[in-house]
């Protein structure tokens, strides 16, 4: 397959690299174009000027954007017009169900498959090949663009038809979201126990409280106070975001996960941009008046 990979940013780029190990002919785009140039060299591949120039004469067009808003833009700008019947547009971005059925159905008008395909798995999975990948699409489209994906995705699920893969992703982050708060509540309450969080971790994670956050990302990150920037706070506030208004959208009473998001908006607000995820624990150590770790 003819591969375009466009958008490279900390996920974005090492699954450019395990679809360069596969495929023959990939070639590359980036908003930031030296971003692009270095992987190209490194990968000795092609860097494309535009979206346009990586995707005309592309199989499969591969996108790791910011948000959904952003690959209308690309559309707009030009990436629809250069994209071949037949082609399929496989979408990485945590994006919105609702914009991502749109786009989809804009891009079946001119022949264009699509398949949503958010990913989980962090920086780690994608250098390692290890990703999740949930996918929205016809079956047979799906099928058709695997071999793509088993490069970057150990675990590759069809979840249901397009905006299923957004919808699958905005429900685990948000449950992340939920999961790194209200672990922080409780170990605040501890912590004014006189519980050391590394103990209560301990028994936690032999009980029916744990989860992801207590055993993988609270033992270094909120025990140890080291908080690598694998997943920005601010991304999982979009995607709690994203979460929520599908929710509301779908009429599905929701108030603790509404609540959820809203408190990661305010951790992002109080944070800033560069602010890891699970830092958000700070605020709650701020307004208990405690320091967990």
């Amino acid at each position: 397959m003819t591969v375009a990979f466009l958008g490279l940013g900390a996920i974005g780029a090492p699954m450019a690299r395990r679809v360069a190990a596969r495929e023959r002919e990939l070639r590359v785009w980036n908003r930031t174009r030296a971003r692009a140039e270095a992987l190209a060299r490194e990968l000795d591949v092609h860097a494309a000027d535009t979206p346009a120039d990586a995707a005309r004469g592309a199989t499969v067009v591969i996108t790791c954007l910011p948000t959904s808003n952003e690959l209308q833009a690309l559309l707009d700008g030009g990436l629809e017009s250069a994209l071949e019947p037949g082609a399929v547009v496989v979408d990485c971005t945590s994006g919105s169900p609702e914009a991502t059925r749109a786009i989809a159905a804009r891009l079946a008008a001119r022949g264009v498959g699509f398949v949503d395909a958010p990913v989980s798995g962090g920086v780690s999975g994608a250098e390692q090949g290890t990703l999740t990948v949930m996918c929205g699409g016809d079956a047979s489209t799906v099928d058709r663009v695997r071999p793509v994906l088993e490069s970057f995705g150990r675990k590759i699920v069809h979840v249901g038809p397009v905006g299923a893969g957004m919808a699958v992703k905005a429900v685990n982050n948000i449950l992340l979201a939920a999961h790194v708060w209200t672990l922080g509540e409780g170990l605040a309450l501890l912590a004014r126990s006189g519980v050391p969080a590394s103990t209560a971790l301990d028994v936690i994670n032999a009980s029916s409280g744990r989860s992801n956050s207590s055993q993988n990302l609270f033992p270094e990150r909120v025990v140890g106070r080291a908080f690598p920037r694998t997943f920005r706070l601010a991304l999982l506030d979009k995607d709690a975001a994203t979460a929520a208004a599908a929710l509301r959208d779908a009429r599905v009473p929701s108030p603790l996960l509404q609540l959820t998001a809203e408190l990661m908006r305010l951790a992002h607000v109080a944070l800033g941009e560069e602010a890891d995820h699970v830092e958000a624990v700070k605020v709650i150590e701020e307004w208990a008046g405690v320091r967990i770790g």
